[in-house]
């Protein structure tokens, strides 16, 4: 994909791989106040101008690890099984594998869908890559339940908030001391529940329009 990172020839390939490996290490043990310059020049064994040389600087290295975040979101729901009719079964196989991902790596997760890095703004193609390998992909398992009539994308974006919010609210709440008295537990089966409850009565209440 054509970015402001620019395209590699065979050569750099494997030089820019290690730097992308070493970022996504970075960022998954540090968070994302680790993505500067050096210290990415520091995780992958080489020096700033290595870092500038292959990426033109920090955004260049951001927008080839939002892109590689995003194509391991994509490889990890392309193991989810294809639609088979029956849209709850559909979305909550999807939702399951979708949430999986972000409990993996919250600072993953908060990278690729919260404005973590101030002044970061994601390529516009890089964009469109991350609507195709998300949000896309849910919402032709939600289509099918979207009423005669209706606006389809809307019955997607509805169940893709509904996924989507109550994955980034447990992931806060899991990150800090809960409140006196709060009623979700910090066990997994807890958040859980709560997670299938929302996005099964969201169907419920397309299909009944």
């Amino acid at each position: 994909m054509a970015t402001r990172h620019g395209q590699s020839g065979p050569a750099e390939a494997n030089s820019r791989e290690r730097f992308l490996q070493a970022a996504l290490k970075v960022l998954v043990e540090q968070g994302v106040a680790g993505l500067t310059v050096r210290g990415l020049a520091e995780a992958a064994g080489t020096t700033t101008i290595g870092v500038y040389t292959r990426f033109g600087g920090r955004t260049g290295v951001l927008d080839a690890l939002y892109e590689r975040t995003f194509e391991m979101l994509e490889k990890e729901l392309a193991q989810v099984p294809q639609p088979a009719g029956d849209v709850l079964a559909d979305v909550l196989a999807f939702a399951c594998a979708y949430r999986g991902f972000a409990l993996e790596s919250p600072a993953r997760y908060a990278f690729m869908f919260e404005r973590v890095v101030p002044g970061y703004d994601p390529d516009p193609d890089l964009r469109v890559l991350a609507q195709r390998c998300s949000y896309d992909l849910l919402a032709k398992r939600v289509h099918p339940a979207a009423p005669p009539g209706s606006d389809p994308d809307i019955a997607g974006y509805l169940v893709w908030t509904t996924m989507h919010g109550l994955v980034s609210l447990e992931l806060t709440h899991r990150a800090r001391t809960p409140p006196p008295g709060w009623f979700l537990s910090t066990a997994d089966d807890s958040y859980f529940q709560v997670y299938r409850q929302g996005l099964c009565t969201v169907l419920a209440g397309l299909t009944a329009r």
